[in-house]
């Protein structure tokens, strides 16, 4: 079987109230040489025979990113 994973992230200037809260506490914690987190989600997909890049794609714009917002990534092996 294959799998594809697509990773989700904010884009550039879009605040990450998330990426945030964990640098302060990284930083309360004695982590202080982190400048900055910026948070994601992964998803993981077992692709049925046939699937392709295309099904993915429309699977992200569809459900699992919001394009307004968030850019994601598509790795699929050959």
């Amino acid at each position: 079987m294959r799998y594809a994973r697509v990773t989700v992230r904010y884009k550039d200037g879009v605040l990450d109230p998330q990426g945030t809260t964990i640098q302060r506490a990284l930083s309360d914690l004695g982590f202080a040489q982190i400048e900055s987190v910026r948070t994601g989600r992964t998803f993981e997909l077992a692709l049925a025979e046939g699937a392709t890049r295309d099904t993915v794609e429309k699977a992200c714009r569809a459900l699992l990113a919001n394009p307004v917002i968030e850019t994601f990534e598509i790795e699929m092996p050959r």
